[in-house]
Order: C-alpha cells, then structure tokens, then sequence
C-alpha cells in the first residue's frame, strides 16, 4: 500500500504595503490609491498649561479662527514616542574626555549617570505633531472608451494624462499647503511640509513601532521647527 503525504501549505503572509491605501510617493507628495493628494506638515507645539488664562483664551480662539478659515478638512495626527538622546549624551561624554578641569570633569560624568538614570525610570516622551493637507482629486483619467481601446495607444496616453493631472493637480494642493501654513503662523505656530523621504520614514516608523528609531529631537531644530 503506498501512502501519500499530504502537505498543507502555509497561506503567504501579507506586506504592509498590502495594507496601505498608497499609490505611490513622490514629489512631496503622498498619492494614494485613489489617485488623491495628501501633503503633510510637521507643525510645532506650545504648552497651554503654562499659559495664563488670557493667553489660553487667546490661543482657543486663534484656533477656532484657524479652523473656520480652511474649506476643506484635514487631519491631525500626533505620534508620541520615546525620546532619544543618544547623540545628547554622546557629545557630553566627548566633552567630560576633553575637560581639563577635573572638578567639571567629574560633575560632567554625574550628570551623564543622572539623565540615564532618569531615563530609565520616567518615560520621557517626544510628542510630535503633524497636519495632513487633502486634495480629493484624482489623477485618474477617465476610463478610455471603447474606440481609443480598439485603435491602441490608450494605455500610453492614460499613462501621459495622470502625469500631466497630477502636475496640475498638486499645483493646487501647494497652494493649500501655503495656506494652511500662513494660517498656522498666524497663530503663532511653525510648520514645515515634510519632504519625500521624510514621509516615507514617517508611514515605516508608524507600522513598525517597536523596531523603527524614535526620532531625535535635533531632527525638529534642523526642520526649523524647534526655536
């Protein structure tokens, strides 16, 4: 009697790109499967706790004016991650080395084991803010008819048209970013549009939480958004 095995195959596990509503990325841009545009901006923050009352009325109020000024919607997303000081702590042990004073020396490396220490045991987070700019129209061109099929060229053509669509649409998609942007300044708040490898790491870092780095805070002063 001859047996035969029977094997039952493991069903591929499916990428993160299978989960994610993206065409593509470029030029600043964020093109997404329906062929929509989406900008995003990084936006600095301010402490309204150690705002006075006037001045956390004001700052609801710029807010709220902020908001009735855009006619379209968009998005507010906020990440909070772990704080990372490596390169902080990396550059105050080189100058604790350098130090010929042995008394600063000493202090220097105490300070160094304080922060770890702190580290350790508070949670020192990072919040950073981010605003997504939306254009909900699509690069697509409408579907070729029936002549253009039969006749051929209709696929190169649909190729030129979305190029030629999203050139003129992001056209308007920038104008919105420079809006929204003058807006925020207005209420005392700095943003920057991220660029495209910027938004890349942005969408790796926030589907792979716990492996992707937690993001410098040095990375905002050289973004212009940390004064």
């Amino acid at each position: 009697m001859k047996l035969e095995m029977q094997t039952k195959t493991k069903p591929a596990a499916k990428s993160t790109q299978s989960f994610l509503r993206l065409s593509e990325i470029k030029n600043d841009t964020v093109v997404l499967d329906s062929g929509t545009l989406r900008a995003i901006l990084i936006v600095s923050s301010t402490n309204f706790d150690l705002k006075s009352q006037d001045e956390q009325n004001a700052i609801i109020f710029n807010f709220q004016r902020f908001l009735n000024s855009l006619e379209f919607s968009v998005q507010i997303l906020m990440q909070s991650r772990k704080m990372e000081i490596g390169n902080y702590l990396e550059k105050l042990k080189s100058i604790a080395e350098k130090q010929t004073n042995e008394l600063l020396r000493v202090q220097t490396l105490e300070y160094i084991e304080f922060i770890n220490r702190l580290i350790e045991n508070a949670s020192i987070m990072n919040k950073t803010f981010y605003l997504v700019v939306p254009l909900d129209e699509t690069i697509f061109p409408p579907a070729a008819g029936f002549f253009s099929k039969w006749f051929g060229g209709g696929k190169t053509r649909e190729v030129k048209q979305r190029i030629e669509n999203f050139e003129k649409l992001k056209e308007k998609l920038d104008n919105r970013v420079a809006q929204v942007s003058a807006n925020l300044s207005s209420i005392g708040l700095q943003s920057n549009r991220l660029k495209t490898e910027e938004i890349i790491q942005l969408y790796y870092n926030s589907y792979n939480f716990e492996t992707a780095p937690a993001m410098d805070a040095s990375k905002l002063g050289e973004m212009k958004i940390v004064q």
